[in-house]
């Protein structure tokens, strides 16, 4: 096709970072978000019916907020990559501002900063919480059974939005987003390289949202048929399995339903939505090799098995579990750390320490790239083993030429520098973190248990920020920060870094 000279100047002109096609693609989003917000108030009305006008006033400010942005500067423009990682790292931002509100318009959570924490860590499918505990200030946050249900469905959406990724969804139905759509979902995507079903990326986004939703609809069916669920809690947990967020609907998490069916399909559908969900579609397709034979998908259930094992050996040498409590107990709580969903079963810091020091090893894993879940990924672990031994093989023979392999496919050379830099970054990110937590007069384990927490997208920690506690009383300044964390271990370190460094913004 033929370009003109006027698109050929009007490209020229255009200046390195488009902020008026960021703007508008940002109100699109929160305009979206409106939509969610009302979603909830059938919900109130069907219960409390005491909340529903909060939600109803956040959904007016995001559709007028979004419909504003979107109105004055409606993108005209093709998204450049630059301009996508800027959308995608505020728009994660701009979302958990807005979101946040019906929390504070309804009085359930005053402090804006904290009902922020508790939206940004829905988003970002983390499951830290500030309910249940004192804030610094010395306000009482209610408890997670003591608020509306409309509120705990709010909290559950949020974290099933983001769990397949805002964006992404955004993409299969926002026609707006088909130009430059693919920015958008390989800076949002998580894990080292995306995954495209089809040549167009809007039908990429639809497959897997169908994925989605289908194994949403399986777990909630197997929950809501056991006893101890309603058709409520049944979709909350659904929401926060596969969206491997981990907030429930109970202050003691799964352990209040105390139920080994309950646990067993819990534990399944976590480790099922800690795999590619592309990987899933081809299985449902009937490509049963290309799943079987996926080399992550292999690394990260021989992880998964290890953990198990290990950690069920120690509760049952050290702390007196049965051999079938200690298999329910351990295979739950290691999958639900691997995946960074965070529902927990048992406190885990009550543990003998070699079963307690296996699981805090697990926080630094993650589930397979393409998944909902966070952390490091497989992926990036199979591929920096690999190029250790590679190393070693190196030295002994200096001169031979090792390429890694994945499987029969060789490594390209650039994911190896990308894969190893995210690595440093990324300890380095928690490391400065834990640094700073110190520095409001925490320990180093819960510092430690803060960072990698909300960096990992994982929810619960140790010591101050156990299972059994919350993230209430961390000063506010504090709350910032891990804020910040979870945004930057949702969107896996580079999508949210490249926009403070001055090459990024350069003409």
């Amino acid at each position: 096709m033929a370009i003109s000279q006027t698109q050929i100047k009007k490209s020229l002109n255009r200046p390195k970072i488009d902020i008026l096609t960021v703007l508008g693609i940002l109100g699109s989003f929160v305009f979206f978000l409106g939509f969610a917000l009302l979603i909830p108030v059938a919900v109130d009305l069907v219960y409390e019916g005491t909340t529903w006008h909060s939600f109803l006033y956040s959904a007016s400010i995001a559709f007028a907020v979004g419909g504003a942005l979107y109105y004055f500067f409606k993108p005209e423009n093709e998204l450049r990559i630059r301009e996508g990682f800027l959308v995608v790292s505020l728009t994660w931002l701009f979302l958990s501002l807005v979101g946040a509100l019906p929390f504070v318009i309804s009085g359930i959570i005053p402090s804006y900063t904290d009902a922020v924490f508790e939206t940004m860590s829905g988003l970002t499918t983390t499951g830290a919480t500030i309910l249940g505990g004192t804030t610094s200030d010395g306000f009482h946050n209610p408890q997670i059974e003591a608020i509306p249900r409309s509120m705990l469905f709010w909290r559950s959406l949020a974290h099933w939005l983001g769990g397949m990724g805002i964006i992404v969804l955004s993409i299969a139905i926002l026609p707006l987003l088909g130009i430059g759509g693919m920015q958008l979902f390989q800076a949002e995507s998580p894990g080292p390289t995306t995954d495209k079903l089809t040549p167009r990326v809007q039908e990429t986004a639809k497959l897997l949202w169908v994925v989605y939703v289908a194994f949403t609809a399986v777990e909630f069916l197997l929950l809501w048929i056991h006893p101890s669920m309603d058709w409520f809690d049944s979709l909350n947990h659904a929401f926060a399995t596969l969206a491997t967020g981990g907030f429930s609907t109970k202050n003691a998490s799964i352990a209040a339903f105390d139920s080994v069916y309950i646990d067993l399909v819990i534990t399944l559908f976590m480790f099922l939505a800690g795999i590619n969900f592309a990987l899933h579609f081809r299985l449902l397709k009937g490509d049963t090799d290309s799943f079987l034979d996926n080399r992550e998908v292999r690394f990260y259930s021989l992880v998964v098995l290890g953990g198990t094992l290990l950690v069920s050996l120690s509760l049952f040498l050290f702390n007196s579990y049965s051999v079938g409590e200690a298999l329910r107990y351990g295979s739950f709580q290691v999958v639900s750390i691997v995946t960074t969903t965070g529902f927990g079963t048992s406190d885990y810091e009550l543990w003998y320490p070699l079963g307690a020091f296996a699981l805090f090893l697990l926080f630094f894993t993650g589930g397979c790239a393409g998944s909902t879940g966070g952390g490091i990924k497989m992926i990036r672990w199979l591929i920096i083993i690999r190029n250790t031994f590679r190393e070693i093989k190196q030295i002994i023979h200096p001169k031979a030429i090792l390429p890694i392999r994945i499987g029969d496919k060789i490594v390209d050379h650039n994911i190896q520098r990308t894969v190893l830099s995210f690595f440093i970054f990324y300890i380095l990110i928690f490391g400065i973190g834990t640094l700073i937590i110190t520095a409001f007069g925490y320990d180093l384990l819960s510092a430690t248990g803060a960072s990698i927490a909300c960096l990992g997208n994982i929810g619960p920690g140790w010591g101050d920020f156990g299972p059994t506690d919350n993230f209430a009383h961390v000063p506010y300044l504090g709350k910032w920060l891990l804020i910040m964390l979870m945004m930057v271990g949702r969107l896996e370190v580079f999508t949210v870094l490249l926009i403070f460094t001055p090459t990024f913004w350069k003409q």
